[in-house]
């Protein structure tokens, strides 16, 4: 399996955090398909009252949360895409909170919210693998952010992790 390691240098502050949840050992494929496959198991042993909990007012639901990795699955590896095929181009912004009040995660099943994050982390791996080293440390800017390939693909475990850990934390603790 191919090693993936992170980025040793040109982490913007913003990121950081996020790649601290990324593990040491370069085996970013495989930590991508066992978190999935946590985040899937978790999500099926929840109740529909616990997925649409909010537990604060203003914040999101386990299911918005849900939608929304997926929805950011989409954007990093789309800007990942962009950079490991050589495009400098500068990449804009999103707002994940209008993503998310527009997503209506609340009408959806939660089966039909995990096939679409399994679907988009399917993509995700398949892509990352036809990477090379090269391609990998491509730079290109996001948001304002100059960034790499490689960061941005460590940077899909990190907030993957991130979400997993407040809903552990915040929702069901």
């Amino acid at each position: 399996m191919q090693t993936i390691h992170k980025p040793a240098t040109g982490i913007p502050s913003f990121y950081e955090p996020y790649l601290a949840n990324v593990p040491e050992d370069g085996k970013l494929l495989r930590h991508l398909n066992d978190i999935l496959i946590e985040t899937l198991a978790l999500a099926r042993s929840l109740s529909e009252e616990k997925l649409n909990y909010r537990y604060a007012d203003g914040k999101w639901t386990i299911k918005d949360i849900l939608v929304h990795l997926s929805d950011c699955e989409r954007v990093i590896m789309y800007r990942a895409m962009r950079m490991g095929r050589g495009d400098k181009t500068n990449l804009p912004g999103f707002d994940e909170n209008v993503f998310v009040e527009n997503a209506h995660a609340s009408e959806r099943s939660l089966e039909d919210i995990l096939s679409e994050l399994s679907a988009a982390r399917a993509f995700s791996i398949c892509f990352i693998q036809s990477l090379s080293e090269k391609a990998l440390d491509n730079e290109g800017t996001a948001n304002g952010y100059p960034l790499s390939c490689r960061l941005l693909v460590n940077h899909l475990y990190g907030h993957h992790r991130h979400h997993l850990l407040v809903i552990k934390e915040r929702y069901l603790a």
